[in-house]
């Protein structure tokens, strides 16, 4: 579907922005291997997360969803054990969610039965030898296309031990793959990472239980006597959606938004740090915690920014925000690189390569410079044709691109953003955004 994007006076108001889908993803396999139940508010019900639901649906788990009057998705979640799970009856579709696929396998990995793990095309094309060698060791038998490399995967679980991994990529699905499995191991799992990656599956497995202990830059599971405690909590607001929005009051000349109750855990900031840093005003106010999660609301408004310099533990913090961060750099005054983003090539596209070639339509002055993507800042954006490249993070960027840029832009593909942000496009109005369908 293609929707087009025109300019406007002003944009203002308040969003909710949706759950943090991170969070929902963890909310809902950890309590499903709980002993008891948990409620789950404030669930975000996107395709990614519904592929989790399906695929514990399938491995027995009992889950229930009612939506408030405010329109808000609470669930509830009957914990079956590590044990209650059963041979699912089919294949397991994780659809385009990488976070399903990699956290389940961790998480099948240690039960005695067969499990087959698909997705669409693109999740086929993503590497998963990063999971597949490290559950081999610790002595679960996994499969795949491309040498064991690529997803269909099929893994029969069974007795696991636990190991020192040294991981090549900062990821958090990786580790909480092999947390997930771990969990299920004699002996202890330490995991080594080269920058620290969002922690919600840390925070949660403590709030469950679990025994975890950080130290000289390792993580190390230790074995839990007892079942972990079903984990009741309302998901808070997820920062990678209300990125967009951070950018769009930054760029825009007349803008105030406010995002109430936005997830700020400090491994998840890192584009509220950078925007920052360029010059943006944000203001955060009634911080509060969550389900173990810092929570805060937030307040963006129209700003002068400046480039600057993006890499090595700050990049990981704002993996997922980079193409929004290259569309704010693009109108910077100034020169932004941002380096050590190598992972996002292997996202639901080649993400490096589509936000540059997307934003160039637009007038951007943006290229690959060996391993740092180079953005010079320009004074203005010119409408085009554009398109999402099947990319949610992408459809929004250009979305929010189209309210700065001077005419029309029109993104092909644009309901991506239905995997992350259903809403999405309902909040772009709200704020007094021309949107259009064709």
């Amino acid at each position: 579907m293609e929707r087009t994007v025109s300019p406007v006076a002003r944009l203002s108001g308040t969003i909710s922005v949706p759950p943090d889908k991170s969070i929902s993803h963890r909310a809902a396999i950890l309590n499903a291997v709980a002993d008891g139940s948990a409620a789950v508010e404030n669930f975000l019900l996107s395709a990614d997360c519904l592929a989790t639901l399906e695929c514990l649906r399938a491995l027995g788990v009992v889950w229930s969803r009612r939506e408030t009057a405010e329109g808000r998705n609470d669930l509830t979640i009957e914990g079956r054990g590590f044990d209650g799970l059963r041979e699912s009856a089919d294949v397991l579709d994780a659809r385009n969610s990488g976070t399903t696929m990699r956290l389940l396998a961790g998480l099948l990995a240690g039960r005695p039965f067969l499990s087959l793990l698909t997705g669409d095309e693109s999740l086929r094309s993503r590497p998963m030898e990063r999971i597949v060698a490290p559950l081999r060791e610790m002595g679960a038998q996994v499969w795949g296309r491309g040498g064991d490399t690529l997803a269909p995967l099929a893994i029969r679980g069974g007795h696991l031990r636990g190991i020192h991994h040294v991981s090549p990529v900062a990821s958090a699905q990786v580790k909480s793959a092999l947390l997930l499995a771990g969990l299920q191991a004699e002996g202890d799992t330490v995991i080594e990472e080269p920058a620290r990656s969002r922690d919600h599956t840390e925070r949660m497995l403590r709030a469950m239980g679990a025994r975890l202990e950080e130290a000289d830059g390792a993580l190390r599971l230790m074995p839990t006597p007892n079942s972990l405690k079903p984990l009741s909590l309302r998901i808070p607001g997820d920062m990678s959606a209300a990125a967009f929005w951070l950018v769009a009051g930054a760029l825009h000349p007349d803008a105030e938004i406010a995002l109430s109750g936005v997830g700020l855990n400090p491994t998840r900031t890192g584009l509220l740090d950078v925007l920052r840093e360029m010059g943006a005003s944000v203001t955060v106010d009634n911080v509060r915690t969550q389900g173990g999660e810092p929570v805060g609301n937030l307040v963006v408004r129209s700003s002068r920014l400046s480039g600057t310099t993006v890499e090595g533990p700050l990049a990981v913090r704002l993996i997922d925000e980079v193409p929004a961060l290259a569309l704010a750099a693009a109108l910077a005054k100034g020169r932004t690189v941002i380096r050590d983003v190598a992972e996002l090539r292997v996202k639901e596209s080649d993400r490096i390569s589509t936000t540059v070639q997307e934003l160039r339509r637009l007038g951007a002055r943006i290229q690959v410079d060996g391993d740092a993507v180079v953005i010079e800042g320009t004074d203005a954006l010119k409408g085009a044709a554009c398109d999402s490249h099947g990319d949610h993070r992408l459809a929004m960027t250009l979305a929010v691109a189209g309210t700065v840029a001077e005419g029309s832009t029109a993104i092909d593909g644009a309901d991506a953003s239905d995997v992350s942000y259903p809403g999405f496009w309902r909040h772009l109005e709200e704020l007094g955004a021309g949107v259009g369908l064709s």
